[in-house]
């Protein structure tokens, strides 16, 4: 593939807490989502400039959007990240490129923020964080 806008995506899917997973990607207005490494500084005392290598894996996300109550849509699905410990799968599709799917891509939902705007729009927030220590891979 050649390069591309972030038009159209094929999929953007969350487990419920009951372990479905929910393509919820008309829910949501935006997302961000990063996959970043650690590194320990292995420079020793003969060395000039820094030397690293690279430690865990890990992966964040946010998304947000607009609240819905529709049955299996978003509020079904984080409705119960504030009362239940439940690691949930994640799933992104771009393009035929897929980051996700268990058990590469399990995350714990931290909050689920609702915001009523001084506009009388009302919508929400979603952080999640890696979960079960299985490196977020992108497959194809």
């Amino acid at each position: 593939m050649a390069k591309e806008n972030g038009l159209g995506w094929t999929a953007m899917s969350i487990d419920d807490s009951g372990g479905t997973l929910r393509d919820i990607r008309n829910d949501l207005t935006n997302i961000q989502f990063a996959t970043p490494r650690a590194e320990q500084n292995v420079t020793g005392i003969d060395k000039s400039a820094m030397e690293r290598i690279l430690n865990l894996a890990d992966m964040s996300f946010t998304g947000n959007g607009v609240f819905n109550d529709a049955s299996n849509m978003s509020h079904d699905v984080f409705k119960t990240v504030p009362s239940t410990s439940v690691a949930r799968e994640f799933s992104l599709n771009v393009s035929g490129q897929i980051l996700g799917t268990a058990p590469t891509c399990t995350l714990l939902f931290t909050d689920y923020a609702l915001t009523r705007g001084d506009d009388g729009a009302l919508t929400f927030s979603v952080p999640g964080v890696l979960a079960n220590g299985a490196v977020p891979t992108w497959t194809t």
